[in-house]
C-alpha cells in the first residue's frame, strides 16, 4: 500500500479552459424509452440503455468535453468542476441527439433527468420539505433564478422561487451585494441549482455566491450558507492541496451538523482539496448506465473521478482503510461521467440552451441533496461519518479505474471501499442518516 501522496498531474491542470477528448467510446446508439418514478414526470427526451442499430454494428466516435472553470495555476485558488459535453453527441450512452461533429444546446433535454436518478438510486418521491441545500459557487450567475424555473417546469417539479420563499440567492457575506458575473461559473451554478433540484424538489434553495474563486471567499460562503441555517451544503470545485488546508479546515469546514459536500476532482488519480477536508463528504464519480439487472443500472469507476491519499489533512476517526497514513478521497460517489451526463439548462453566456455535463460537479449536489432526503444530521454530528456506519445501504462498485497506482484501490475499484467511488453509490438515504 502506498502512503505517499499521488501525482497531480500538473499537465491536465494548469490549463485555461481546455478541450478534453476521451478514448474512443464503443457505445451502441441509444433508443428512446420513457422511465418514471412516482411523482416525478420525465421529458420526451426520456433515456434508455445503448442499443445496436438494424446491421448490429455501434458508433465509434470521440465524445469532447470542454471545461466550464479556468483551471488556477496556484494554491488557494478553486476551478469548478463541471465539464460540458461538446462534441461527439452520438457517443453519449443516452443519447437521443442526431451524430454530430459538435453538439450545439439543444431546444429539449438530452441527458438523464430527475426520473433517472431517483431510479438508479432508489430515491422516494418525497421528503426534504422545507430543508434547504446550499449550493456554493463563485461569481454570478444572473439568470440563475430563470433557467433553474425552466428545468423544474420541463420535468414537472413544482416551481422553485424568491417569491415563493423556496429560492434564494447572496453573496459571500448574505446580503444582496452579488459578485460580477461569469459565463464559467453560471454553468456550474446551473448545474449545481439543477441536480439539488432533480434529487430533493421539495427543498429549498440557497445560493450563496463569492466574490471570486479564491478559497478565502469561497470558504467566507460556506460560513454564510451555514449562518443562514442551510444544514446540506454542496461545493463543486477544487485546487491543488497546500499547507494552509488545515487552517482552511478549522476556518472554514469545521460545522458539526451539516453535511458538507465537496467534488473529487475531475483530473483522475490525484487529490484537490477542499475535498480533502477531513470534515467533508468528498464525492467521486461514476459512469452510470441502464442495464436489465435487477437494479436496472449499472455502475464503474470513472476515469476522471478523483482520489488517493492527503499529503496535509489527517484521516477522520471513521475511516479504516490502511493505504494511507492521512485521509483518503473519496467517502461515496454518484455519476460524474460526461459519456453518461446530466441535463441541465443554462442561458448565461454564449450557448444557452439544454446542455449535457459531467464531472464530479455533477456527484457533489446529488449526495447534499440525498442527505437533506434523509433528514436533519443530529446536533454535535459529522455527517461525512454517516455512510461508514452503513455500508450495506449504498451500491457498491466493484469495476473501473481512473489512473495507474500499482493496482492499489486507491485508484481501481473493487469490492468495499476504494478511492475513486469510496464506499459506492446512494441505494436509498438510510446511508446517509445518522
Amino acid at each position: 500500500m502506498r502512503h505517499a501522496s499521488p501525482p497531480h498531474h500538473p499537465d491536465r491542470r494548469h490549463q485555461l479552459r481546455p478541450t478534453l477528448t476521451t478514448a474512443p467510446l464503443s457505445l451502441r446508439r441509444a433508443g428512446l424509452a420513457l422511465a418514471a418514478v412516482t411523482g416525478l414526470v420525465l421529458s420526451g427526451a426520456a433515456l434508455a440503455a445503448p442499443a445496436a442499430d438494424a446491421a448490429g454494428t455501434t458508433a465509434t466516435h470521440k465524445l469532447t468535453t470542454t471545461r466550464s472553470c479556468a483551471v488556477s495555476t496556484r494554491p488557494g485558488m478553486m476551478a469548478c468542476a463541471a465539464l460540458k459535453v461538446t462534441g461527439g453527441a452520438d457517443t453519449l450512452a443516452h443519447s437521443t441527439l442526431p451524430r454530430s461533429a459538435a453538439v450545439s444546446p439543444a431546444a429539449a433535454p438530452s441527458g438523464f433527468g430527475p426520473a433517472d436518478l431517483h431510479s438508479a438510486y432508489a430515491l422516494p418521491s418525497t421528503g426534504g420539505s422545507g430543508a434547504t441545500v446550499a449550493i456554493v459557487d463563485a461569481y454570478d450567475d444572473p439568470n440563475a433564478e430563470s433557467n433553474l424555473a425552466t428545468y423544474r417546469s420541463t420535468y414537472g417539479l413544482t416551481a422553485c422561487t424568491t417569491a415563493n420563499g423556496c429560492f434564494k440567492k447572496v453573496g459571500q457575506s448574505g446580503t444582496s451585494s452579488l459578485p460580477a458575473p461569469n459565463a464559467g461559473w453560471a454553468e456550474e451554478i446551473s448545474l449545481d441549482i439543477d441536480m439539488a433540484s432533480a434529487i430533493c424538489p421539495q427543498c429549498h434553495i440557497l445560493l450563496v455566491e463569492a466574490t471570486s474563486a479564491s478559497m478565502a471567499n469561497l470558504g467566507k460562503a460556506v460560513n454564510t450558507a451555514v449562518s443562514l441555517g442551510a444544514k446540506y451544503v454542496s461545493n463543486s470545485y477544487g485546487g491543488s492541496e497546500s499547507s494552509s488546508d488545515t487552517s482552511y479546515d478549522s476556518s472554514y469546514f469545521n460545522h458539526t451538523g451539516v453535511a458538507i459536500t465537496v467534488s473529487s476532482g475531475d483530473g483522475g488519480y490525484g487529490v484537490e482539496y477542499p475535498a480533502a477536508s477531513r470534515y467533508v463528504t468528498a464525492v467521486g464519480g461514476t459512469s452510470l448506465k441502464k442495464s436489465s439487472t435487477t437494479r436496472g443500472w449499472t455502475e464503474t469507476a470513472w476515469s476522471g473521478a478523483g482520489s488517493g491519499c492527503s499529503r496535509y489533512d489527517a484521516k477522520p476517526t471513521w475511516q479504516k482503510d490502511t493505504g494511507c497514513a492521512k485521509r483518503t478521497v473519496a467517502d461515496v460517489s454518484a455519476v460524474a461521467d460526461p459519456a453518461t451526463g446530466v441535463a441541465v439548462y443554462d442561458t448565461y453566456g454564449g450557448d444557452p440552451g439544454w446542455e449535457v455535463f459531467g464531472g464530479t460537479s455533477v456527484s457533489s449536489p446529488i449526495i447534499a441533496a440525498v442527505y437533506a432526503l434523509a433528514g436533519t444530521p443530529s446536533a454535535g454530528s459529522y455527517p461525512s461519518s454517516f455512510p461508514y456506519a452503513h455500508t450495506s445501504a449504498l451500491n457498491d462498485v466493484t469495476s473501473g479505474s481512473n489512473g495507474s497506482c500499482s493496482g492499489s484501490y486507491l485508484c481501481t475499484a473493487g469490492p468495499g471501499y476504494d478511492g475513486p467511488t469510496g464506499l459506492g453509490t446512494p441505494n436509498g438515504v438510510t446511508a446517509f442518516q445518522g
